[in-house]
């Protein structure tokens, strides 16, 4: 954080960041603000936090490390739907079918725009924190960048993949040493959209093999 940024305007973005994080189910403490914010010491964090509660638009829960909460009367982000369209694999190729299993909540409408969801089968990008179950939210796009995660169909198979150039030729590659590699035949591979978040519920959460 610049420290020529005015102090309402700091916090004004330290409330932005907070109500974020209520959104996400997961209030920060003042260190995680600390660290967000590049404060040299928590006590600049704790006394923004303060500063907020005075002002009215945040509450603190006494003896609570993530107790700070929105003041009553003030809402969260509106939130938009994106629907999550069934599976996708994470491992070998297979055939892509669209089957709709619900809604993804995010954010905003904004964010949703262009949006849609699934459901991660298989272990081949676990090093890079996609295991089997999670959901990745994917922005429909028909290009990416090498070192972009992205869904791509190669003819009629769905997968996701980090997209990578080799010799001029565009690569979809595991995260997980166990798999090899998917080189497409110019011209097959078509990419669906780019994995910008991937989410993840501990309980109930299926498990694929």
């Amino acid at each position: 954080m610049s420290p020529k940024t005015p102090p309402g305007q700091t916090r004004d973005q330290i409330f932005r960041f907070v109500r974020e994080r209520l959104f996400e189910g997961l209030p920060p403490t003042v260190r995680e603000v600390q660290q967000a914010f590049g404060f040299k010491s928590v006590q600049t964090a704790r006394e923004h936090l303060e500063t907020l509660v005075a002002e009215g638009r945040l509450t603190k829960a006494a003896g609570l490390s993530r107790g700070y909460r929105l003041a009553e009367g003030l809402a969260l982000p509106a939130m938009a739907l994106v629907p999550l369209l069934g599976q996708v694999q994470a491992g070998e190729l297979t055939t892509a079918v669209e089957e709709p299993e619900g809604y993804i909540p995010v954010p905003s409408r904004q964010a949703a725009e262009g949006m849609f969801a699934l459901r991660v089968r298989g272990r081949s990008m676990i090093d890079a924190g996609i295991l089997p179950g999670d959901l990745v939210l994917v922005r429909r796009q028909s290009a990416a960048e090498p070192g972009d995660i992205v869904v791509a169909l190669v003819e009629d198979e769905a997968t996701v993949k980090r997209l990578r150039r080799r010799n001029g030729r565009l690569e979809l590659h595991p995260e997980n040493p166990e798999f090899f590699p998917i080189v497409p035949e110019p011209g097959a591979l078509v990419i669906l959209g780019k994995v910008i978040e991937v989410r993840r519920h501990l309980e109930g959460m299926p498990v694929y093999d």
